[in-house]
């Protein structure tokens, strides 16, 4: 991202407006006013409004008369004055209108020059709107520097026009996002970014609503694994994707939950792209798509697509190809977590394996759902620090049924963190890290949680839907703080409340869970 200065001490007038000021040729009235001041009277004059065309400067100003009078007058000017700027003129000719020399000066006052940090503290992200832009002079050999007039539309200094300089011309009109880094630095968010995630959130909008939970296809695979009638090859997928199953006895231990997060189909592109044919094998993913290409041997008039092709396509193509309607019912919130418990019913006149595929279709949506939102909460918070999420869900076997683990890993760096991170020097527990599990496991209920773990200090919240688990857990926490503390852990509060965690109206990128130091 490029690095934004903004000025230093300016001189008192640039040679342009001494040159324009001694000639009386500063602003130049678009309609000529005869008589407008008396000779040799002033006025006083406050520019409403600035707008740069070409090389020239258009302006609006509103001129006070010493009798009381107002007029709005438009001008052209060599030089940009700022909105807000504060001048005295007279009229030395029906079209032009001189700006006495000692207020030359005083009209950068309401030119920003530095940042305040006290009213924008390092950290705060900035929006701006560019007024001007200009190449100024160097000396041979200096790389081009161009100084750009900034209004700002948020924070404490909203309205006031900063002055900045940047090695790239900035394009009048635009509109910027910037982090503050200093009094006299400014680092540029790309709003392509912004863009990016707006996009991401739209289609989860109509993604979220295609998906349907695991648990139906899982069910589905095995009745087809127990069938001696089924295709041979359908049966031996089927075989394949529930043996890749983890057991709940299983997550005991740490490496057999890293393998599960690693297998649940979050990192599929990622093992593509990186080449690792042999974790792909046991990809979750990567079994539902084995699946969808195999099953529509048997449906009639289903596409013959190769699994590289179907990867591309998946879900929509298969929806299209086996009319899968969409479910009319409300959209969840983008971002939302967990997502919503959706089973598919079957639809009349359709064959098991039409049933099979729209399953596994949903399934892979339901991954992809996932995914969309880990990028939609993956970006930068407006103090600066640098927010990843990875959100996947984990079907987990308890005897004969299968239950779905939803996950989601955050890690907050600070911009120091980040690059200690990149120099491969960094230690992973500096980051702020925060978990949320959701699941629903019988008896017990539906049940969330939501820890944090800062610098070696564990935090937690519990939820639980049904009021006789939430006391069940609230009675077991003294437990699980004596097992936390044998593994090391320094163990802060840990509660269980009935119900579910509030949702604020804000996005998860945005909002913040409590954070105990402050």
């Amino acid at each position: 991202m490029t690095e934004i200065n903004s000025l230093g001490t300016q001189t008192t007038v640039s040679p342009q407006a001494i040159k324009a000021g001694m000639t009386g040729e500063l602003l130049r009235l678009t309609q000529p006013q005869p008589g407008l001041m008396a000779p040799g009277e002033t006025a006083q004059a406050e520019v409403m409004s600035l707008r740069q065309v070409g090389q020239d400067f258009q302006l609006v100003l509103r001129l006070m008369q010493a009798n009381g009078a107002q007029t709005q007058l438009q001008a052209s000017a060599s030089q940009p004055l700022p909105q807000g700027s504060q001048v005295t003129v007279s009229q030395p000719e029906s079209n032009r209108l001189a700006i006495m020399l000692q207020q030359a000066s005083a009209s950068q006052i309401a030119t920003l020059t530095r940042l305040d940090t006290s009213k924008v503290p390092v950290g705060t992200l900035l929006q701006g709107k560019v007024l001007t832009n200009q190449v100024l002079a160097q000396a041979p050999g200096q790389p081009v520097v161009y100084r750009a007039l900034v209004s700002l539309l948020n924070s404490a200094q909203a309205g006031a026009t900063l002055s900045v300089d940047s090695p790239r011309p900035l394009a009048v009109g635009s509109l910027l996002s910037a982090l503050v880094q200093g009094d006299q630095s400014l680092r540029f968010v790309p709003l392509s970014g912004r863009q990016d995630q707006l996009s991401i959130a739209q289609q989860l909008l109509t993604q979220q609503n295609r998906q349907a939970s695991l648990p139906g296809l899982l069910n589905a695979l095995q009745q087809v694994a127990r069938d001696p009638g089924a295709d041979g090859e359908l049966r031996a997928s089927a075989e394949r994707l529930l043996a890749s199953l983890p057991e709940a006895r299983q997550l005991g231990d740490a490496k057999a939950v890293a393998q599960a997060l690693n297998n649940s189909g979050a990192f599929l592109e990622a093992k593509l792209l990186g080449g690792f044919p042999a974790s792909v094998a046991t990809d979750l993913k990567a079994h539902l798509l084995r699946l969808i290409n195999v099953a529509p041997a048997s449906v009639p008039g289903a596409p013959n697509l190769s699994p590289a092709a179907l990867a591309v396509t998946m879900p929509a193509l298969a929806r299209n190809a086996l009319g899968m309607l969409e479910r009319v019912s409300p959209k969840p919130q983008p971002g939302a977590f967990p997502l919503p418990s959706r089973l598919l019913k079957a639809m009349e006149d359709e064959g098991d394996l039409q049933q099979l595929l729209r399953l596994a279709a949903a399934a892979v949506s339901r991954l992809q759902s996932h995914a969309m939102s880990s990028l939609q909460q993956t970006g930068t918070l407006e103090n600066g620090n640098l927010q990843t999420t990875w959100q996947t869900e984990v079907p987990i076997r308890h005897g004969q049924e299968f239950i779905p683990l939803q996950v989601k890993l955050q890690r907050e760096e600070t911009p120091q963190q980040q690059a200690d991170r990149q120099q491969e020097s960094a230690d992973p527990l500096q980051a702020l890290w925060r978990i949320e599990l959701a699941f629903d496991l019988l008896p017990l209920g539906p049940v969330q949680v939501q820890a944090q773990l800062s610098l070696g200090r564990l935090s937690g919240q519990l939820w639980a839907e049904r009021e006789q688990t939430a006391r069940l857990i609230d009675s077991q926490l003294g437990t699980l703080r004596e097992r936390l503390l044998a593994r090391g852990l320094d163990v802060g509060d840990l509660e269980c409340h009935p119900g579910t965690p509030p949702q604020g109206p804000r996005t998860r990128l945005e909002q913040r869970w409590v954070d105990e130091n402050a």
